[in-house]
């Protein structure tokens, strides 16, 4: 929604502030007052602090360019398709084990082939209509396996296009310099986290979720963990 605001307001070419909601402080009360009156005047104050310049009275968010924003849409779009990709496998292969067969590999170059030969745990060969719904199935998984190809074929040119289009070394390129990165890793990097600048290396840590959090009372003080990744899956990698 914030994406979208912020078209609207670039093409009006009016300047808006984005606050992030769950950093406003908020009554802890098990039970209080909510009213859209209430929450525009803690809104108002809070903004009328921030321009005070009390910086830690709530967090700004920093909308991306509309380029920055169409970059991030080739590793996303692979996330869905690999999801998408482990679900069929997955139901494939529970169609299977319910008839006593656990060595399929959907995957496979030979998943054709391997189908027509299979049979089911007793010896008989696999039902009509479920040897149908496998091939339907594997129709489906393959036209996913395509477009994940499409999709890193576009990726990896668009990698290549930044690294050569820059005076300086691209992101991209230096870090699929390094060991342990590859191009899906490096373009996920470089569209999710390497957008934009930091100050420090806190504001990076944070920004991945790897910040820690600190619990401290009186005598008592523990640490409670890693926050949230701002990105899903960009602090586990």
């Amino acid at each position: 929604m914030a994406s979208g605001f912020t078209v609207c307001c670039r093409a009006n070419k009016s300047k808006a502030t984005f606050v992030d909601a769950a950093s406003i402080a908020t009554s802890r009360r098990r039970r209080r007052a909510k009213t859209d009156r209430i929450d525009g005047e803690a809104l108002v104050r809070t903004l009328l602090a921030y321009k005070r310049g009390e910086p830690r009275v709530c967090a700004m968010v920093r909308a991306p360019t509309p380029e920055d924003e169409d970059s991030r849409r080739l590793c996303r779009e692979r996330k869905a398709l690999t999801t998408e990709r482990v679900q069929h496998v997955n139901r494939i292969k529970g169609l299977l084990f319910s008839q006593g067969v656990s060595d399929y590999e959907p995957l496979r170059r030979n998943r054709r082939q391997r189908l027509d030969v299979l049979r089911t745990g007793d010896g008989r060969p696999l039902p009509p209509h479920l040897k149908a719904h496998i091939g339907r199935e594997l129709d489906r998984l393959e036209l996913l396996l395509e477009q994940i190809k499409a999709v890193e074929a576009e990726r990896d040119a668009l990698l290549t296009s930044v690294a050569k289009t820059e005076g300086v070394p691209a992101p991209p390129r230096m870090l699929m310099g390094l060991k342990g990165i590859g191009p899906e890793f490096a373009a996920v990097l470089w569209s999710e986290g390497l957008f934009r600048s930091f100050a420090n290396r806190k504001q990076v840590a944070a920004y991945a979720g790897l910040a820690p959090t600190p619990w401290q009372s009186g005598a008592v003080a523990h640490e409670q963990g890693v926050s949230k990744p701002e990105i899903r899956g960009y602090g586990q990698r």
